[in-house]
């Protein structure tokens, strides 16, 4: 009698706060502030009550609804502070165009840091704990994020901003149809007179990368230009440079580099200054994201409709949050190519 139990409850023996309360040796009331009033707790005492919860599969939350009958009308996004994420171009203007449109949807953005380089589920437990926010919309998607199964298995509404690559049975997401961008900025190069069409993207393996480039290889193909040398190089602008160095020096006058961000991009730009190549009539440019770096270096990019993926997202998190059924399928959303001088071979007019 009052014994831990060995083997948390079947999905017929939905745990309940009793189960908990015995597994992480507390009171009912415990478990209860756990749920409900975390700041109450020391800190040990509800990293315990935690375990005991993810251990047992107990959904909280389905207790918290029935106390609570007004929601917050906040949806958590978290904002990467370290590596990679840090150099995220899209982040930023997903995050006003989401903070722009949850207006209308009646409701509110609440952004919260992370430290890690990758995405982790401690501040979206911490988030859920204390009771700040609704659901929560999740980017920079990969293999292997931890945060899709975690966000599932307790109950936690979310949708997503990129597929979510390890559950193709999950629909409420969002994502750019990367391939069908680069494929537009080829044609737009083969157009502009260009007869070579170089790459610049990311390792081998990133999803978004690897989508870039299959649009970029193809439509070479399709639109009768030669496909030039390949680099790569981790979101960072000294690795680029290293890596556009490679590619840049390779081409002769009238090629051009297709990348796979806009800060690529610019990696392009500074190497193509240092070799004194004329930007735009000596070597095509054209980023990819729409972010305002190219636009301070007027770079060519394929632009992501902000506006259109943050409208798309709030409409899911609101079906979400109405118990309506998941769509048949996610949605994938067309870029749109911005035309600057940095991907034309005319001759800048010059002052009289």
């Amino acid at each position: 009698m009052g014994q831990v139990p060995e083997d948390p409850p079947t999905a017929t023996e939905r745990a309940t706060i009793s189960d908990v309360a015995r597994r992480a040796r507390v009171s009912r009331q415990t478990v209860s502030n756990a749920v409900h009033n975390p700041q109450r707790l020391s800190l040990e005492t509800l990293d315990r009550v935690q375990r005991a919860i993810d251990e047992l599969g107990y959904r909280p939350q389905a207790a918290a609804q029935s106390l609570r009958h007004q929601r917050t009308g906040a949806i958590g996004f978290e904002i990467g502070t370290r590596g990679p994420r840090r150099a995220n171009e899209t982040l930023s203007p997903v995050l006003s165009s989401l903070a722009i449109a949850a207006v209308e949807n009646q409701c509110h953005i609440v952004p919260f840091g992370s430290n890690t380089p990758t995405p982790m589920i401690d501040g979206y437990r911490a988030m859920w704990r204390s009771r700040l926010v609704d659901a929560f919309i999740i980017a920079d998607t990969h293999h292997g994020d931890p945060r899709p199964e975690w966000l599932t298995r307790h109950g936690i509404p979310f949708v997503s901003f990129g597929r979510v690559w390890d559950d193709p049975t999950f629909t409420r997401w969002v994502d750019v149809d990367g391939a069908a961008g680069t494929a537009e900025a080829v044609h737009h190069l083969a157009g502009a007179g260009y007869h070579t069409v170089a790459f610049l993207g990311w390792p081998e393996g990133s999803v978004t990368g690897d989508d870039r480039r299959r649009g970029w290889a193809r439509a070479c193909e399709d639109a009768g230009v030669r496909r030039g040398p390949e680099g790569s190089s981790r979101q960072v602008l000294d690795d680029a440079m290293r890596a556009a160095r490679g590619v840049v020096t390779a081409l002769d006058p009238g090629s051009a580099v297709l990348c796979a961000s806009d800060l690529l991009a610019l990696a392009v730009h500074h190497v193509a200054v240092e070799e004194r190549r004329r930007i735009g009539p000596d070597l095509g440019i054209v980023g990819f994201d729409g972010s305002f770096l190219a636009e301070m270096h007027h770079l060519s990019t394929v632009e992501q409709p902000f506006a259109l993926i943050a409208d798309k997202l709030l409409h899911l998190v609101r079906n979400a949050l109405g118990g309506e059924s998941p769509p048949v399928e996610g949605r994938l959303v067309i870029p749109s190519l911005i035309d600057r001088s940095s991907s034309s071979r005319l001759e800048p007019p010059t002052l009289s």
